[in-house]
């Protein structure tokens, strides 16, 4: 079969590699049609991750069924599914506590499109076929209201982008959002469009990229020049922050705009071993930071009915859509997020 492989920094192509096959029967075959570029993706094929090839690419994935082990129950070929990014069991204590991302029947941080992560390579989205294991756990049925595109993004980004705000507002109804955006070019405009949606008094998205300005105002957030902001205005500080820069200075921000006792969350860890954090300015705050893996499966069906019920749009920040014999040079491309659909795909 085919799949898009990572060779290295700036090279991937296009590989024969041997199918997979069931190998139990709690495994179901699965061909991907819609598949979103994390903001993941891009940081592995420009190098910026520094990791090496060759593995297959792509993690955020809709497919249908093709075929099933003889233990699966709750899926059948030809049925439409969203894949969750990482692998879980959800039988071990982890997964039963919601702890998806820390199974422990699988090698720690096992992911498809991310071998390096974990040691073990599941193959990527972007191929002809994926095998998913623990299928009665892991697929997830895809609402018929929701188009493929919008189902693969919450296989991870706009499932990873509610969790940040929703226990927060849950906890603080109606309070406001601070959005620091960058280098999570997707992720940050998921996580203000997420917080207006749980009902978050006011979200104010910030960045210095026109393209993600104009599209935070669609999703219908105020927004500023990151530039521009100093943290004293006067709506200043607020109780929840996110920083979605991953830059040292993103984060800096993010917790010096923090209200006292309030939350700054970090979207993920950093291209570095170490970042350096104002813990004098977190001192005088008292700032709770928080920065975590997201537990994927777990929280996806509560993310997919907000889409279904409108509340919502995954596909509102996705900016260039392709087939899929146009990924090895679309999945470089610098706009926000691109969205790659197999040729002959009805409904994208």
């Amino acid at each position: 079969m085919r799949q898009l492989t990572y060779v290295g920094p700036g090279q991937v192509e296009w590989r024969d590699v041997a199918s997979p096959r069931l190998q139990s029967n709690t495994d179901a075959l699965v061909q991907p049609i819609a598949v979103t570029r994390c903001d993941l993706d891009y940081s592995i094929v420009t190098g910026a991750l520094g990791w090496s090839g060759p593995f297959g690419l792509g993690h955020e994935m809709t497919g249908v069924v093709v075929d099933v082990g003889d233990g699966i129950a709750h899926v059948r070929p030809g049925d439409r599914v969203v894949v969750p990014f990482q692998i879980s069991c959800g039988n071990c204590s982890n997964c039963k506590s919601g702890c998806t991302s820390n199974c422990t029947a699988v090698a720690f941080r096992s992911s498809y499109g991310m071998a390096p992560l974990s040691g073990v390579d599941y193959g990527g989205a972007l191929s002809d076929l994926v095998r998913v294991p623990f299928a009665n756990h892991m697929l997830v049925p895809c609402p018929a209201e929701i188009t493929p595109i919008a189902a693969a993004a919450t296989a991870d980004a706009v499932s990873d982008a509610y969790r940040f705000v929703a226990p927060l507002l849950q906890a603080l109804p109606g309070t406001r959002v601070l959005v620091v955006g960058g280098r999570s070019q997707g992720l940050g405009l998921y996580t203000a469009e997420a917080a207006r949606s749980l009902g978050a008094a006011d979200v104010l998205y910030l960045d210095d990229d026109l393209l993600r300005l104009d599209t935070a105002r669609k999703l219908k957030v105020r927004v500023a020049k990151r530039e521009t902001f100093d943290g004293t205005a006067p709506d200043s500080p607020y109780p929840i922050t996110i920083d979605a820069t991953g830059s040292a200075e993103g984060l800096a921000l993010a917790i010096r705009s923090t209200a006292h006792g309030g939350t700054c969350h970090r979207t993920y860890g950093d291209m570095q071993p170490l970042t350096p954090v104002p813990l004098r300015d977190m001192y005088t705050i008292g700032v709770n930071l928080h920065l975590a893996r997201v537990h994927a499966r777990a929280v996806m069906p509560e993310v997919l009915e907000h889409v279904r019920c409108g509340r919502l749009h995954p596909e509102s920040v996705i900016t260039r859509t392709v087939p899929f014999s146009e990924a090895a040079e679309a999945i470089f491309d610098r706009t926000i997020k691109v969205a790659f659909v197999r040729e002959g795909t009805a409904s994208p």
